[in-house]
């Protein structure tokens, strides 16, 4: 037996659509508020760190000395000490990466910790002027960039 959120969430014949299955709307605005603020974790794979390296044209080498730190056995990027992203330039407010950003910023905000309940959603909205507003996803789509990435 199952509660009605995890049948939501299973793609299971039979099972009722999520709650976004209308779909939603968001533009990224790059405010950078995402990238800035409270402690947490950008996982990132050797692919993805090979990308910045290029991007920058910098060694791989020294992108993950200076910007990457090992969390739970995973490489996560590092934080300055206010828990801005190594990659955010406090002075534009932008990402100095964005054309090479790891896949968990690119699938922002159709994580599934944000898709759980309308509500999670409605937090979303709250701090991401670009959630909630702009251009449209389906729910194929969502579910194609919530898959992407294991949080």
């Amino acid at each position: 037996m199952t509660d009605d959120n995890t049948m939501e969430q299973s793609g299971v014949a039979g099972a009722s659509e999520p709650w976004y299955s209308k779909g939603l709307n968001f533009t990224c605005t790059q405010c950078g508020d995402c990238c800035t603020g409270a402690p947490g974790t950008v996982w990132v794979s050797d692919d993805e760190l090979l990308e910045i390296a290029e991007y920058l044209d910098k060694p791989i080498g020294e992108i993950r000395l200076f910007h990457t730190r090992i969390v739970r056995g995973r490489v996560s990027l590092t934080e300055f000490a206010n828990g801005d992203c190594t990659f955010f330039d406090g002075r534009t407010r932008k990402c100095t990466v964005y054309a090479a950003r790891p896949i968990q910023c690119r699938t922002w905000p159709f994580w599934d910790s944000h898709l759980a309940t309308p509500e999670a959603w409605e937090r979303v909205c709250d701090k991401c002027p670009g959630a909630g507003q702009g251009a449209f996803f389906s729910l194929e789509q969502i579910e194609e960039r919530a898959s992407r990435i294991e949080m």
